[in-house]
């Protein structure tokens, strides 16, 4: 058996404002169709103003995640970010730092370790919509053939 390390990339294309896009399926289809068996795998967002996290991906939390965002670190606050580009997104990167970039979970039988009702989620925190690179690196056990 050899450890190997793979580097994928998807984009994802979102609307901005705290958008919550459930991309689990996506991130086991790259372990699947790699051949990978057993291993972890590392989801990552570049950007500064995103985050890959963890929920139930369920009505209820897609309308309270937002909500708690804006009583946190409301958008209309005078943030010195804005002042510095002049893009009003300070709160965008404020929120996204309370997060983080990147999830690790392990795989088996090619399929994600995850709980029954965890989702991996990618959040846009930006002000406007984006196109969105989700890097997975993969580290593991391929299938013998």
């Amino acid at each position: 058996m050899t450890l190997t390390v793979e580097t994928f990339s998807f984009a994802v294309k979102t609307k901005g404002n705290c958008d919550i896009i459930d991309i689990t399926d996506a991130v086991e289809k790259i372990i699947q169709e790699n051949n990978f068996s057993e291993g972890n795998a590392l989801v990552f967002i570049s950007g500064s103003t995103a985050a890959i996290t963890t929920i139930e991906y369920e009505p209820g939390l897609l309308k309270d995640y937002p909500k708690l965002f804006e009583k946190l670190i409301p958008e209309n606050e005078s943030y010195h970010h804005n002042f510095a580009w002049y893009d009003g997104n300070g709160h965008s990167h404020l929120r996204a730092s309370l997060q983080k970039s990147s999830f690790t979970v392990p795989f088996k039988n090619s399929k994600l370790l995850l709980g029954t009702w965890q989702q991996i989620i990618l959040v846009d925190f930006d002000n406007r919509s984006r196109y969105r690179e989700v890097i997975v690196q993969l580290t593991g056990i391929k299938k013998t053939e």
